[in-house]
């Protein structure tokens, strides 16, 4: 026996979301023999980007039952039968969530039609509901709505069981009650885990860490290692004893404090340490006219780099994207093969190396700026950006260039002077890994403030 399930939630942070609509089909293997389908009150708004999606807002919900008032009849419909629904596993984790806050053990086995149709339709475009349903002819309406999505994953269901001939694939894909879900030790783990941003530990029996990371939701990224269903991640599970976490109140510290701390502890999980982070670099020079140029190179260690990229394509899309912001040339950095004129000379959109009036004065100054934005070199800044609770700012000092270390200051603390960073950043070691983590992620997201120390 199956029920075909959809649920729609709240949204919100992971594992306090609130359901907000149900609907669940029995089937036999043939056809329907009892469902239910209910709005329920969460007792909380409603995201505003849900209420755009699936069209249910809070005044809807006021005379709704509640969630423990359907809770029996979710038991009595369930029981027996294997649950059935379009990425199982959140719909099921919502579900124990819960019925866990009402002090009940919800378990059921588990099937989920995307990993299904991954291997019944291993040529979909599309795995998303939406898409799969509608490229096999299965008709859908009220999608987003939890009767709409529950229907159609029931005719999806349908259609992989004829295609399921040899039975094989139930055997491998139906999971029993705690495999690939949380055991009721590793849920007191993850309960008090928090959704912020951070570093997480896990231990062994002995207190090892054995694999450790970087994640801005803590509590979410921990319950994926234990509802992994690798071999690896199995392996983890059995040793995993305890759980520890450090927030960083932003993810460029999380990064920096993994770095560090994957250097020091070598957990046995975590993939072999690179000594280099990055794979090419942009290095500045000057061509035959004097014009700087800045161009994408394999990493040479004998070279200093402006910036550093794990790819020549994130290199040289870097270089076009300063070319915008600074009117740079393609020739002269090398991202234009023409012999004489790069595409954006009859457009008099190319400067210095193909139209040769520019003073080089004029274009070095602005090349120069594109330099001095995007690189650390000599710059001694204190990057601001937010702390672990409100009131409360993450310094990130770098001085003379170099990753010195980090620390947390109160708002009213007037931070300008390297003296007084001393007695309250906490060391760490700076070396081209940190200057590439910390660089790559300014290129790529904003921070609060950046502030220039006096020596």
């Amino acid at each position: 026996m199956y029920v075909i399930l959809d649920i729609e939630t709240t949204g919100g942070k992971y594992n306090e979301e609130g359901v907000t609509e149900i609907a669940i089909h029995k089937f036999d293997g043939h056809k329907v023999v009892d469902q239910f389908i209910s709005l329920v009150n969460p007792e909380k708004d409603i995201q505003p980007f849900v209420v755009n999606l699936t069209g249910i807002n809070n005044n809807m919900l006021r005379t709704a039952p509640k969630f423990h008032e359907v809770a029996k009849r979710i038991v009595e419909i369930t029981e027996d039968a294997v649950i059935v629904a379009h990425n199982a596993q959140f719909d099921y984790r919502i579900l124990r969530t819960e019925f866990r806050r009402l002090g009940y053990n919800f378990e059921r086995k588990t099937l989920c039609t995307v990993e299904l149709a991954k291997q019944l339709l291993p040529d979909a475009e599309s795995y998303s509901l939406g898409k799969l349903v509608r490229s096999l002819g299965i008709p859908v309406s009220d999608r987003h709505r939890a009767n709409g999505d529950a229907l159609a994953t029931l005719q999806l269901f349908k259609l992989l069981l004829s295609k399921d001939l040899d039975k094989s694939i139930f055997k491998s894909v139906l999971r029993t009650e705690t495999q690939g879900e949380l055991s009721p030790r590793q849920l007191d783990m993850v309960d008090e885990l928090p959704s912020d941003t951070g570093v997480y530990y896990m231990h062994n029996k002995d207190g090892d860490i054995i694999l450790l990371g970087k994640s801005n939701n803590i509590k979410k990224r921990v319950n994926q290692h234990f509802t992994n269903n690798s071999p690896k991640a199995r392996r983890i599970q059995k040793e995993t004893k305890r759980v520890s976490y450090e927030k960083t109140g932003n993810e460029l510290a999380a990064l920096l404090k993994e770095n560090a701390e994957l250097l020091r502890n070598k957990p046995k999980y975590n993939s072999l340490y690179r000594k280099r982070l990055f794979s090419h670099g942009i290095y500045q020079s000057s061509n035959q006219d004097g014009y700087i140029s800045l161009t994408a190179e394999v990493i040479n260690p004998k070279k200093k780099a402006v910036a550093t990229f794990n790819s020549l394509q994130g290199a040289e899309n870097f270089l076009h994207s300063i070319r915008e912001e600074f009117q740079l040339c393609n020739k002269i950095n090398g991202l234009s093969q023409a012999r004489m004129h790069c595409s954006h000379y009859e457009d008099n959109g190319c400067l210095g190396g193909c139209i040769g009036q520019e003073p080089v004065e004029a274009y070095n100054a602005r090349a120069l700026q594109a330099i001095d934005k995007y690189s650390l070199s000599k710059k001694s800044i204190l990057i601001m950006d937010k702390g672990r609770e409100i009131g409360e700012r993450c310094g990130i000092e770098i001085k003379n260039g170099v990753f010195k270390g980090l620390g947390y200051f109160n708002l009213n603390h007037q931070i300008n002077n390297i003296h007084i960073l001393e007695s309250i950043i906490t060391p760490m070691e700076g070396n081209e890994n940190t200057t590439h983590i910390i660089s790559s992620y300014l290129r790529k997201k904003k921070v609060l403030k950046i502030i220039e120390l006096k020596q």
